[in-house]
């Protein structure tokens, strides 16, 4: 693939391209040989469903800007939007077809293992009579089955749905159109009984494809083949005027809303007849700024996230039993506890059950008085929410932000808001313009004749189902000084037209970038005055281009900065005369590095916070975000020591530059794989 502008002036990558080249490093978990096979599959599903995601954003947000007519070159970091369309669809093009050959591979690695994925042309007597009778007892209820005709208006197909497009030739040469939706109700995979040592999975798309038979048997046709296509929306949500509507109710219908948006990829296995590919795509109204991709036999492959383990252990990850929190006692008062010194969680290593035992409590203590929280995403069975459903049945005065807007997960939360509203939970829908993505909770107990606070405040959402598999840093304190500025957040959120003042926390949208920027040049100012000026960095993105300038300014300066960033980064580290000081490192591996950390200086007088923002313009200015300091030498130390361990990977460690390459880390160190390393890590410090 040929290289494009990287930026304009050479001074960012694009965005969009920076993100593709992340989801590049997922594909190469895919590819990695020493990844265990079916966690293999599971990374290709997790290429997919991303840029799935993708294409329903940020593809989209630029096909907007195509479409009023706009070059759109400010925005996009000096690629004119139809050009980077085009630059988009050409690097989807070469990933796709490198994500069809890793599954091929892997494919034939299965059946080494006695794991065979069988097609309908590979089906045996026996199998026969599983996949029918199967068919009509499970997958036949839940069909979709759409005939095709030019009177006929083609019903909009679902947002990221599969489809398989049927053409029947009839007699005297008549053709027939039809589409069959791939049920999202059924597993996508089908575990065909066991032959002696061998194991036999059929995707359900082959399934349908063997009994076409049944589900056309009123037509006569003389030949029938069914090709998958899918197509994908804009994900914008578009909000209605109507005043006589709830927040909850407009965000609910432009959700719905959103299975219908504009198309803005279509993706069709490469082998279709041309006559029904210009037919589909003429009768769903494809256009040239929709990307449009020829892929192979099988879409959705998101669904490989969830294939099917067959109890082979071996093929998979190592379990790791979540580890206790050395003082911190899950049979004990953790109000008892914090009330004595903070503590720091670091999920998955560490077990996140204390983050639901606080709230539950809480929610029994009779000495709480109030509870607030916020809640950008919840698991889908989430032991939080009834927690506070608890502490409202039991008389506490709970007040929860949740915020309906947290992409692709609105259903889940208009669902939890409706449930806690109706056990008399306090609800606030944000603030207007701004999204809440903090991540804090404050709660108010009655000692005595006084009040006092305890609370926590974290790097990730509050959801025990990625707590799991996500690395997330949550900070419990009875600090009174960091909980009366969390208290003033929640002020914030009912006042919102006073802008309050923290002292400790720094606070999106009003003060990040402010005291950042003056974080940032107390460390200019120390090589200024002959000392070491030191930045270390952890997040998951960095595009907001003053808070890039501001570190290249730094660099220049002679400040050594070091940048674990897991997604797109549009800083270009290593320019000489620009950012020679500065090196960016990606880590993807087993977890999915989640936690926001940012140290400033030597050990000794280092400032350090965990952070629920990363540095792009909507965490800066769009967002309502919490930084935190860490005042505690002993978590100072421990947060930093595990942000060395990441930055001394050189396993699943990638370099970030101007190259885009996603090249390995490779030195003659000893081997660190850092997640492994952590987890060893806090094992040593339980022996302490």
């Amino acid at each position: 693939m040929t290289k494009p502008e990287i930026s304009k002036n050479n001074r960012y990558i694009n965005r969009e391209i920076s993100w593709l080249q992340f989801n590049a490093r997922v594909l190469q978990e895919a590819q990695d040989e020493t990844v265990p096979l079916i966690e293999r599959l599971r990374f290709l599903g997790i290429f997919s469903n991303n840029l799935d995601e993708f294409f329903k954003v940020r593809y989209a947000t630029v096909k907007r800007i195509v479409e009023a007519g706009k070059g759109g070159k400010n925005q996009l970091g000096g690629i004119k939007a139809k050009e980077l369309l085009e630059i988009i669809t050409q690097i989807v093009i070469k990933q796709q077809s490198e994500s069809v050959g890793i599954l091929e591979e892997i494919d034939e690695e299965l059946k080494k293992e006695n794991i065979y994925i069988i097609d309908e042309t590979q089906i045996d007597d026996a199998q026969h009579d599983f996949i029918k009778q199967y068919f009509i007892r499970v997958v036949s209820p839940a069909l979709v089955t759409i005939i095709l005709n030019d009177s006929v208006v083609l019903p909009n197909l679902k947002d990221s749905g599969a489809y398989l497009a049927v053409k029947m030739l009839m007699p005297e040469n008549i053709k027939q159109f039809a589409l069959i939706e791939i049920p999202k109700s059924v597993d996508r995979f089908v575990v065909l009984p066991k032959q002696g040592d061998k194991n036999f999975i059929i995707m359900v798309d082959d399934l349908l494809r063997h009994c076409l038979s049944d589900i056309f048997n009123i037509f006569e046709y003389t030949s029938i083949s069914a090709h998958m296509i899918k197509i994908t929306r804009d994900g914008e949500l578009d909000f209605e005027s109507d005043l006589s509507k709830s927040f909850i109710e407009k965000i609910s219908d432009s959700v719905k809303h959103r299975q219908v948006g504009e198309p803005v990829r279509f993706v069709y296995d490469k082998t279709i007849n041309d006559e029904t590919l210009k037919y589909l795509m003429s009768k769903m109204g494809i256009d040239d700024t929709d990307s449009i991709i020829p892929g192979g036999r099988y879409h959705n492959r998101r669904d490989y996230m969830g294939f099917p383990s067959l109890g082979r252990t071996d093929l998979m990850y190592d379990k790791i039993e979540a580890l206790p929190i050395k003082g911190l006692s899950l049979q004990d008062s953790i109000f008892k506890a914090i009330a004595n010194k903070d503590y720091l969680l670091y999920a998955p290593y560490q077990t996140f059950s204390y983050v639901v035992k606080f709230l539950r409590e809480a929610a029994l203590d009779p000495k709480v008085k109030t509870i607030k929280i916020t809640i950008y995403r919840l698991a889908e069975i989430s032991h939080i929410a009834s927690s506070l459903i608890n502490a409202a049945i039991n008389g506490k005065s709970v007040t929860v932000s949740i915020e309906l807007r947290a992409r692709f997960d609105e259903q889940a939360n208009i669902d939890y808001a409706q449930q806690m509203e109706d056990e008399g939970v306090n609800l606030i829908f944000g603030v207007a313009g701004l999204k809440v993505h903090s991540k804090m909770c404050v709660i108010e107990r009655e000692e005595g004749k006084k009040i006092k606070r305890y609370g926590f405040i974290s790097t990730g959402n509050f959801n025990e189902s990625t707590a799991k598999i996500y690395t997330d840093y949550t900070l419990f304190t009875s600090s009174q000084k960091i909980l009366k500025d969390v208290n003033k957040i929640f002020d914030f959120f009912l006042t919102n037209y006073k802008i309050n003042t923290y002292k400790h926390l720094i606070v999106s949208p009003h003060y990040t970038q402010k005291s950042v920027f003056k974080l940032i040049d107390d460390e200019i100012e120390n090589v200024k005055n002959g000392k070491t000026g030191l930045i270390r960095l952890k997040m998951n993105s960095i595009s907001s281009y003053p808070m890039i300038d501001k570190l290249y300014e730094a660099s220049r300066a002679g400040v050594k900065i070091q940048m674990i960033v897991r997604g797109l980064c549009c800083l270009i580290p290593g320019v000489k005369g620009m950012s020679e000081n500065i090196e960016v490192i990606s880590v993807i591996d087993k977890f999915l590095e989640h936690s926001r950390i940012y140290i400033f200086g030597h050990s000794g007088d280092t400032k350090l916070y965990i952070s629920s923002a990363d540095w792009m313009t909507r965490n800066i200015d769009n967002r309502v975000e919490v930084s935190c300091p860490i005042y505690d030498e002993d978590i100072k130390r421990e947060i930093i020591e595990t942000f060395n361990i990441s930055w001394n990977d050189n396993v699943k460690a990638r370099l970030l530059n101007d190259s885009q390459e996603n090249e390995y880390r490779v030195n003659g160190n000893e081997k660190v794989r850092s997640q492994y390393a952590v987890y060893d890590y806090y094992l040593k410090k339980l022996e302490e």
